[in-house]
């Protein structure tokens, strides 16, 4: 263990796919490898790179109240949504201030906490980022924003600082790079800190440096059915690589980057560009495509470069994680339900037994790994599958293994019942539909 604690630092995509960096496997249309993520490819070098890394939900909030919390987004309300909808003055679709979260508790222990970019976890005046333990927030409330409007998908301002309306001309990705980086070179040298570093990117609108005409276009509403392509993706992704790189940079030049314990994923799988490959499925599913998402962590003082480790993980494991890298106990009255991953930076092969679940209102989803295998019900039909020997989750050993099905199908309804049912009232919220673009049948 370090002699004085870490500082944190963690990043956030938003629906950036299993296979969209490079050492992930990104390629373009031809198959061909591309060069889409060189700084978060050398992190993945110097650190840890777990290929079973899963987020908390298949779609966006619901993973964020886990990220925040460290316990199942289940026991909160407003995490029932799929996803939370720009429920503006809503008093109970959002994130309790009084419930405690990884940066109160980190504050509470001394820690500088600053979230930049995408909170979608409540609006003002009864939620937000500096009332759940944030000192700061330059970003966004919304689950999207356009990249140069800086407004949410209904065109409605939404840039703050604080809870002050902040108006600046850019790009979005770059923007929140920018400020980013600010914060690392503002930080005193005798206080460690608490950086999330949330991005809208990849989330559509489809929109690069280049694309502030089409932005004005769009006029900051819809879900952007009509444009976007694969090279246009793969360059949002390359311009937010290259602003973690100023991030990177930052703790470089501050002499910070030996103790500074840094996590990158994805709030969940993959949307309409992304390649999730070799998984089936994308966000909104269950599907191996929709939760298992790029996982790297780097901490030199700590995880040996070029570990690879194949544990399985889930989001809200970060947060435990991070609390305990600090020496930071949870709260009494809040247990995490998730589970530290210091020993995995000692031991890549580390592998505790434990269940990993999840459960859906969209389709009836429920899901549940241990393991090598996997229990799945969409649309009231189970199905079993080995996801190592098997990660398209073709082949369905449920005829096969009666037994496995019937203990991994009781072991997750056992779970269930320890929780909140999910409410009647929550809504689930589809980008686009059959009417839009056309679904595969299988």
């Amino acid at each position: 263990m370090t002699a004085t604690r870490p500082n944190l630092l963690f990043i956030l995509a938003d629906d950036l796919g299993y296979a969209d960096l490079g050492c992930t496997g990104a390629r373009d249309a031809y198959s061909v490898p591309v060069d889409v993520s060189p700084r978060l490819d050398a992190l993945a070098a110097a650190g840890l790179r777990c290929t079973r890394g899963y987020s908390n939900s298949a779609v966006c909030s619901p993973t964020r109240f886990a990220l925040a919390t460290g316990r199942w987004q289940y026991r909160l309300r407003g995490a029932a949504e799929e996803p939370l909808a720009s429920v503006h003055g809503d008093k109970v679709l959002g994130l309790p201030p009084g419930h405690p979260t990884l940066p109160s508790l980190l504050r509470d222990a001394g820690y500088a906490t600053a979230l930049v970019g995408k909170w979608h976890l409540g609006y003002p005046p009864h939620f937000g980022p500096r009332m759940s333990g944030y000192d700061s927030f330059y970003g966004f409330h919304a689950g999207g924003s356009d990249y140069f409007a800086h407004c949410d998908p209904r065109g409605r301002p939404d840039f703050w600082t604080g809870e002050t309306a902040h108006t600046e001309d850019g790009y979005l990705t770059d923007l929140l790079s920018r400020r980013a980086a600010d914060f690392v070179r503002e930080q005193p040298a005798d206080r460690p800190f608490l950086l999330s570093l949330h991005y809208s990117a990849p989330h559509w609108p489809w929109l690069t440096r280049d694309d502030r005409a089409e932005s004005e276009r769009l006029g900051g509403f819809g879900k952007h059915i009509d444009g976007g392509s694969l090279e246009t993706y793969q360059r949002m992704i390359h311009h937010m690589d290259e602003g973690i790189g100023w991030v990177l940079d930052a703790l470089e030049e501050k002499g910070l980057a030996e103790n500074t314990l840094i996590v990158f994923t994805s709030d969940n799988g993959g949307e309409r560009y992304s390649n999730n490959w070799p998984f089936v499925g994308q966000k909104m599913d269950l599907l191996e495509g929709g939760i298992r998402v790029p996982l790297l962590a780097r901490w030199p003082a700590r995880i040996a470069p070029g570990s690879v480790s194949d544990t399985p993980s889930l989001t809200m494991d970060w947060t435990a994680t991070f609390l305990a890298a600090a020496g930071v106990a949870a709260h009494p009255d809040y247990p995490l339900d998730g589970t530290s991953l210091l020993p995995l930076f000692d031991d890549p092969l580390w592998c505790p037994e434990r269940d990993l679940f999840w459960r859906m209102k969209h389709r009836e989803q429920r899901a549940l790994v241990r393991g090598r295998y996997k229990y799945l019900q969409v649309d009231g039909v189970e199905y079993l599958f080995d996801v190592v020997a098997d990660p398209r989750e073709r082949a369905n050993l449920r005829d096969r293994e009666p037994a496995r099905l019937a203990e991994l199908r009781a072991a997750w309804q056992a779970w269930d019942a320890a929780l909140p049912p999910i409410p009647d009232e929550a809504k689930v919220s589809l980008v686009f539909t059959r009417n839009e673009l056309p679904q595969a049948t299988f």
